[in-house]
């Protein structure tokens, strides 16, 4: 399914030095916050989803101005994946500082945290999280120091590229793109030294690592480990 950004100029004017409203980062400083990233098929959702489910995580629900798509077979619904919103909604409420960060992504979409969604979040009384792409981890760093980031390895660029390919149909245009993304991605985040890396190669094991970081456990062996994998998969994308 192709997708098209048709306000994507006035996007990139307003996401130039977008700064959040006072009350965003009132929330944030009361509260702690884990980020997922990692390239597009490393699995941070079904990570998200895991530890939702078993452990003491509240998932902060993005706004994306992309429509739904079909993954694994079952349509992505409003409120679960994403809140898919117009383009003109999503501006108004940026005009209005009532997004934490918010991004263009592979240069189709806008995606971003809204204030709606971390006041939520607070009142669960759970550590909330969510997966942020590369400029939008910037922009929460910015908000809140204390944010906990995690960078999500696949195992392998050959498992990487099966688990891109299989879990969706998208054209060559799409696929460059997603490539392209990771490539920046992985060259961003290896120069950066504020990232705990680990590597999904097991969705319960990788999400019981999340948690006892979280908690405080040490990371050194894991994040060694991982931050080789990024490092090959960068590598592969290069020659590829």
């Amino acid at each position: 399914m192709e997708v098209v950004l048709h306000k994507r100029d006035e996007f990139e004017k307003i996401l130039q030095g977008y700064s959040p409203s006072i009350e965003a980062k009132r929330l944030l400083s009361e509260m702690p916050f884990v980020i997922l990233q990692g390239i597009t098929g490393s699995g941070r959702n079904a990570i998200i989803d895991y530890l939702v489910q078993h452990s003491h995580f509240h998932q902060v629900v993005s706004d994306t101005t992309r429509p739904p798509k079909l993954r694994n077979g079952v349509m992505e619904q409003n409120g679960v994946q994403y809140f898919f919103r117009s383009e003109e909604d999503v501006l108004t409420d940026l005009r209005n500082g009532m997004y934490l960060e918010a991004e263009l992504i592979h240069n189709q979409q806008v995606s971003g945290i809204s204030v709606r969604e971390l006041e939520r979040a607070h009142k669960s009384g759970k550590v909330p999280i969510n997966e942020v792409a590369r400029e939008g981890v910037s922009n929460v760093r910015d908000a809140k120091q204390d944010t906990t980031i995690f960078f999500v390895v696949p195992p392998s660029f050959g498992e990487w590229m099966k688990r891109l390919t299989g879990r969706e149909q998208m054209t060559e245009a799409e696929l460059k793109n997603r490539k392209q993304s990771a490539l920046e991605e992985l060259e961003e985040a290896l120069s950066k030294d504020y990232f705990h890396y680990v590597v999904n190669d097991s969705l319960e094991r990788v999400s019981k690592t999340i948690a006892r970081v979280v908690d405080g456990s040490d990371n050194s062996e894991e994040n060694k480990r991982a931050k080789e994998v990024a490092k090959e998969i960068l590598t592969q994308l290069k020659n590829s």
